[in-house]
């Protein structure tokens, strides 16, 4: 079966929230040049946003959650996880206000010219999406913990007893268009990446 969807900052904090990134993104760097970044990472406290030319992914589950805000507040999310997935022109921004200096911002663009970035036990915790989405053989209302075809149910995420959830075998997403709060990986390789870090507000969209 085959589914058609349309879819207050000081100075210490973004030292803190800087420098982690750009070390991060130096050891990428250093993985890269041997082919493959074969480690765990994530992404998370800060909501960031995510543009995707095309997405492939194999395994798909989705299913509700709550993620965690910077201050301790918790907002609803919907967590989209595939166990491997293809990205092509993939741009990530987050945008960090600092007193007396104004917006920073750091984007990430990799899986351009012909190349992919790719993923495998990919979670994203997901406030909006839009996208042109394609799912096959899908079953909808199942329960999260009950889901096969995905990787399962992220550690850590606290989702309801007998919760809704959806999976498919495969899905592929183009025009992608989301804004999230976290992302996690157990392997990611980011072919062609390149990272800028600028004044001012620059997102993705």
């Amino acid at each position: 079966m085959e589914s058609v969807a349309r879819g207050g900052t000081r100075w210490k904090r973004f030292a803190v929230v800087m420098v982690p990134s750009v070390a991060a993104t130096a050891a990428i760097g250093v993985a890269l040049a041997q082919g493959a970044l074969a480690a765990s990472f994530a992404v998370s406290g800060q909501q960031f946003k995510v543009t995707v030319d095309r997405l492939d992914g194999k395994g798909f589950v989705q299913y509700g959650s709550m993620d965690a805000q910077h201050g301790g507040k918790h907002i609803p999310v919907a967590v989209s996880a595939f166990k491997s997935a293809e990205l092509q022109g993939m741009c990530q921004s987050v945008v960090i206000p600092v007193p007396l200096f104004g917006d920073v911002s750091l984007q990430l663009h990799a899986g351009n010219n012909g190349k992919k970035v790719e993923a495998k036990n990919l979670y994203i915790d997901i406030e909006q999406l839009d996208a042109d989405a394609v799912f096959r053989d899908i079953n909808i209302g199942v329960s999260a913990n009950d889901t096969t075809k995905g990787p399962g149910v992220k550690k850590g995420d606290g989702i309801v007893e007998g919760s809704f959830a959806q999976e498919a075998d495969s899905a592929t997403l183009t025009n992608v268009k989301q804004t999230a709060w976290a992302t996690s990986a157990g392997t990611f390789k980011l072919s062609g990446l390149s990272m800028s870090v600028k004044a001012g507000k620059h997102e993705c969209f």
